[in-house]
């Protein structure tokens, strides 16, 4: 079931403690006739509450309007963003220090580019429905080598060794860099329910950040278990009156592991946001 994320703070609080009665009810009936469950087993039951955040915008970074942002990653001082569209699909590099941006590679016409992931010094570039991830050189963006893949591409990450890869659904896959093959997967979950439209992703401290398409919300994934353990709540970050009919919705996570830093955009939007990430009392 999907889970509508980017309500206002008011609403999201009603809806917090009506999910909780849900659950309750239902772990409580799940138990009926079954007096003698232990209450440990009772306990392995109920879904993990998560923790809610809301942010601070730091400072913002200008962004051109025309790039429909599908992957963005910090790596050595630089933004790295892939982006989608059929005939505008690309990979590009900024160097925050001096505001340069090198186009390193662009995709075929043919082709709607999707999320990116840097490994081994390699860039690798999912694509929508083409079933083709482009793997490049990240010093000098040549083309290495293509790789297929059944489904849809939407996000990509990794944690240092292995890729972690979205496709739309609630599902995010372990994938082989060396031959792109699935090795398992995780179903996301919020309080024992499916999240689906798993977009974009990031991994930050051992967790993965993933954008859930449609909403203003980022949720914070425990890889192991799939099981969501934190909601970052974004809304308004780009204030209505500064969109446009162009502008699409939110899309980017990038983390500077040195600093702390995270940044966050959207697809043709003016800023990317770095933030500061704040828990609710």
């Amino acid at each position: 079931m999907f889970l509508y994320l980017c309500a206002d703070n008011f609403v999201k609080k009603v809806m917090k403690r009506v999910i909780l009665t849900i659950v309750m009810v239902v772990v409580c009936l799940s138990c009926g006739g079954r007096a003698s469950s232990s209450k440990g087993a009772m306990a392995a039951t109920k879904p993990v509450e998560p923790k809610y955040y809301t942010y601070e915008v730091k400072s913002k970074i200008d962004h051109p309007t025309e790039r429909y942002t599908q992957g963005l990653l910090f790596a050595d001082g630089a933004l790295w963003e892939g982006t989608g569209l059929n005939g505008a699909s690309a990979l590009y590099r900024t160097d925050l220090a001096t505001g340069k941006t090198r186009c390193m590679a662009e995709l075929p016409r043919s082709e709607f580019g999707e999320g990116i992931a840097l490994l081994d010094g390699k860039i690798y570039q999912l694509t929508w429905t083409s079933n083709t991830a482009h793997v490049y050189d990240a010093a000098t963006g040549k083309k290495l080598r293509d790789f297929r893949y059944a489904g849809e591409g939407w996000g990509l990450t990794s944690d240092g060794k292995r890729l972690y890869m979205s496709d739309g659904s609630a599902r995010i896959f372990r994938i082989d860099p060396e031959t792109f093959r699935r090795e398992g997967s995780i179903t996301v979950t919020l309080r024992g329910e499916a999240v689906e439209f798993i977009n974009e992703l990031e991994w930050i401290d051992g967790k993965i950040w993933a954008n859930v398409y449609t909403t203003e919300s980022i949720l914070i994934i425990n890889p192991e278990s799939g099981v969501v353990e934190g909601v970052i709540d974004l809304s308004g970050i780009f204030p209505q009156r500064e969109r446009t009919e162009a502008t699409d919705v939110m899309n980017g996570i990038a983390y500077d592991a040195a600093t702390g830093r995270v940044f966050v955009t959207g697809k043709l939007w003016r800023y990317i946001y770095q933030i500061e990430i704040i828990e609710e009392q």
